[in-house]
Formats: structure tokens, sequence, C-alpha cells
């Protein structure tokens, strides 16, 4: 059970650097939000599990981390997505590629 453990804490601790890339490296706020909002929640869910399989986690313990799971889980979708919103009624547009001068714009 160690093993399963290790292997989903560490595939959820490679989801977090993920989102910790997409912080520096995006262009704005709102593609920084989406990434960080999908692999950050999805990294924690796995660490999480990982932590259960662990053998010193007893049930007490366990009822714990299940309540700071779920908290964590409501929690920063939503700060996400009031974070975009508040981006969004300050005036913040989106970022957009930059026009190249002497290219034929595409219509959809």
């Amino acid at each position: 059970m160690i093993v399963v453990s290790y292997v989903l804490m560490s595939f959820g601790l490679v989801l977090i650097a993920i989102s910790t890339l997409g912080l520096l490296v995006l262009p704005e706020i709102y593609t920084r939000a989406h990434a960080v909002a999908k692999s950050e929640t999805l990294g924690l869910l796995l660490v999480f599990i990982g932590l259960y399989f662990r053998p010193e986690i007893d049930l007490a313990s366990a009822g714990r981390l299940t309540l700071i799971l779920i908290i964590a889980l409501i929690a920063n979708p939503t700060a996400v997505h009031a974070l975009v919103r508040a981006a969004r009624r300050a005036g913040i547009e989106p970022w957009k590629v930059p026009h190249k001068p002497g290219a034929e714009e595409e219509s959809w």
C-alpha cells in the first residue's frame, strides 16, 4: 500500500508543479486561473488519496483529512471563479494573439 501511496502523491505533486509552472509562464489572469483551478484541485485530490493509503493514518486522521479535502475541493474552484469574475468586472480583457502585419484575418 505504501507504493500506491507514493505513486498517487507523486502524480499529485507533479500536477501541483504544473500548476505552479502555469502561473509563471501563462500570459494573463484568465489562462493562469484556468491552469491553477484544474491542475491544483486534481493534484490536491491525488495527494490526499495517497495519504489515505499510508499505514500511519488511523480513522480519526482520515476523518480530519476528509474534512480538509471537502473544504479545499469547494473553496479552490470557488475562489478561482471569484477572482476571474472580479478581474472581468474590473475591465481586464482576455489576452489575444497579436495580429501579424500582412496576415489575412480568418473568418470562422
